[in-house]
């Protein structure tokens, strides 16, 4: 019976010793982002802003027709949504 338990005690001991190096290792895992998951949040970042910028454009569109009617509080919401647009294109992704 002594040799079951001494390598029970043997294993047990050596899980105890390794377990602060698991939690590391886990935490560093979490801590950081793979390469599959920087690249599949840049592709939704960048679906979403064109998602964003569709939506914007075609806003713009449609008070530019107006402004061409002689609306000018449309040319001004025009000039807002376009200002809005460059900003949209301009800033960095994340």
């Amino acid at each position: 019976m002594a040799p079951l338990t001494g390598g029970c005690l043997a294993k047990t001991a050596l899980d105890v010793a390794t377990a602060p190096v698991r939690v590391v290792s886990q935490g560093a895992d979490w801590a950081t982002t793979s390469q599959e998951e920087s690249d599949r949040n840049r592709g939704r970042e960048m679906r979403r802003r064109e998602a964003r910028v569709g939506d914007l454009q075609r806003d713009y569109e449609k008070q530019a027709e107006r402004c061409e009617r002689g609306r000018q509080d449309a040319c001004r919401e025009a000039i807002a949504i376009r200002r809005e647009i460059d900003a949209e294109l301009n800033e960095p992704l994340r």
